[in-house]
């Protein structure tokens, strides 16, 4: 009786350790970083270009319209630092912003950063080719001085400006191919993808939320990838670690005591 009665002992002990094993701190997390809420859900109105992101979004009403704004809160950013930005380049980094503060599908690629604003960026997310494509075709005649907008601005007057002697050029130039745009423009936080859109392989910065939010079965995809793939451990998010070992250090120092008293 003793045996049976420790046995299933063991086994509840097990039950939570096994459910924390289970829950994949991969999908469905907001990064820690400057704006983001600390779970994904719900909001209720978003605004305009970030309204996709309704259903279960990692950002507040009040950032999705910052996002939008030419001179925002969010990060004192100004896109026009050489002349206006045309509205149809604009829009693709009003799209990158929202894409970034409000989607819950971005936690494969979630890693550690050194610096003063954030304790968490994203990086090499698999881009939609067509994604990356139409944004250096809608910019290519905008001007710009730098082409990695993460750092090296000048900063004295609160907002980014040109660093002194850079020059304004257009897109086309300082990026010659769209794989230059996207991968270097924020740090490498993006990589270009040849997968397509739909393709289950490459996260979309536009969908359309009536059919759903697509880029869920590609985090999915990823990170199942991670976690069949020991060769990728050094690339894994650091919490993911504890879960996964708890579970048969617990069961190793029960172990021994249920065979004492069997």
């Amino acid at each position: 009786g003793m045996a049976v009665a420790l046995a299933v002992a063991l086994a509840v002990a097990l039950v939570p350790l096994a459910a924390e094993a289970g829950k994949e701190p991969l999908l469905n997390v907001c990064m820690d970083a400057k704006h983001h809420k600390s779970q994904p859900g719900p909001e209720g109105k978003l605004y305009e270009q970030c309204s996709p992101w309704k259903d279960n979004a990692c950002c507040t009403a009040n950032t999705s319209l910052e996002a939008h704004k030419d001179q925002s809160y969010l990060y004192n950013f100004n896109w026009n630092h050489c002349g206006v930005m045309p509205p149809k380049c604009k829009r693709h980094f009003i799209q990158d912003t929202c894409l970034y503060e409000c989607s819950p599908n971005l936690g494969p690629w979630i890693q550690q950063a050194d610096s003063s604003w954030r304790r968490e960026r994203i990086l090499h997310v698999p881009l939609c080719r067509e994604d990356c494509e139409q944004w250096w075709q809608d910019c290519r005649d905008a001007l710009t001085c730098k082409d990695n907008w993460h750092k090296g601005w000048n900063w004295a007057t609160g907002t980014n400006r040109c660093p002194w002697g850079s020059v304004c050029r257009p897109f086309s130039q300082v990026f010659p191919r769209p794989k230059d745009l996207c991968e270097k423009i924020w740090s490498h936080s993006f990589s270009y993808s040849p997968e397509r859109r739909g393709s289950g392989r490459c996260i979309q910065m536009w969908f359309d939320p009536a059919q759903g939010n697509p880029n869920v079965a590609v985090a999915e995809h990823y990170a199942w990838r991670r976690r069949s793939s020991p060769a990728q451990e050094g690339t894994l998010a650091p919490q993911s670690d504890g879960a996964a070992r708890a579970l048969p250090r617990a069961g190793l120092l029960l172990l021994p005591l249920a065979l004492l008293l069997l």
